[in-house]
């Protein structure tokens, strides 16, 4: 009970913050909706939209569980390919010199222009929302663990050359451990933006997703649905955010790993 207790309160003065702010919020809205009366198609009220979810809940779970899954591959996708890179210009400034100023074009690009191009090229599956969502994961992890695996402290790598330890040796057991924290400082960002890339590719083309129903809840001027879609699609980002932070707390176990702290 002396253990649980103080879990407890840190877990309140944590969480009754953020929930009370967003419980005034919902009620101040539904407060204005109903005593403003504001017209439904402009702006539908909470208790609206929680009914909606509660009718449409079948058909919103399969859209939204179809672009969760196309944005969570394309999120370990790009994280892959991000580390990938990171690795090959750590041990070669020639191949960081000749792909670090593509990766920044990649990055600037507007993904609604390059949606489209990849529906073409994909077709209407969900190849093209898993290939938006990796390119929209890719940049910031690139220049994160980048960074990381350069960030090694110089006592160490002095160190580890003294006991003339092989490359291989220094990087599996020094600059692994380095550039995991920003590792995961960088997923914490890109898992919502893989969200986000997947829902573009939906509005360019697809059959089923959250962002089907967005496009088509905007053509009927369904402003219930709307939220209702956005409300799902934030519910499902903040369980990605928070299994990418659990995540982090499993493997980010030694003393002073994490940056947050």
């Amino acid at each position: 009970m002396t253990v649980r207790t103080p879990r407890l309160a840190a877990f309140a003065r944590a969480a009754l913050p953020p929930l009370s702010l967003f419980v005034a919020g919902v009620l101040l809205w539904e407060a204005v909706v109903r005593v403003f009366e504001v017209p439904r198609f402009l702006l539908p009220a909470p208790s609206v939209v929680a009914a909606r979810i509660a009718a449409d809940w079948r058909h919103m779970a399969d859209n939204v569980g179809m672009t969760m899954l196309a944005a969570s591959l394309g999120f370990v996708t790009g994280t892959v390919a991000a580390c990938v890179a990171a690795v090959l210009f750590l041990y070669s400034r020639s191949l960081e010199r000749a792909f670090f100023p593509w990766a920044i074009i990649l990055k600037t690009i507007p993904v609604l222009a390059i949606a489209p191009l990849l529906t073409i090229w994909l077709g209407f599956g969900i190849a093209p929302k898993v290939a938006i969502a990796a390119i929209a994961c890719f940049f910031p992890t690139l220049v994160n663990v980048t960074r990381g695996l350069r960030s090694l402290d110089a006592s160490l790598l002095d160190f580890m050359q003294v006991i003339q330890a092989p490359p291989l040796q220094v990087f599996w057991h020094a600059r692994l451990y380095a550039a995991a924290p920003y590792l995961f400082s960088a997923m914490k960002i890109t898992v919502g933006m893989a969200v986000i890339g997947a829902i573009v590719a939906e509005f360019t083309g697809a059959n089923v997703g959250i962002g089907t129903l967005i496009v088509n809840a905007g053509y009927q001027q369904d402003t219930a649905m709307l939220f209702s879609a956005i409300t799902v699609t934030s519910l499902a980002t903040i369980v990605l955010f928070y299994l990418v932070t659990a995540l982090e707390k499993l493997m980010l176990f030694w003393p002073g790993a994490r940056l947050d702290r």
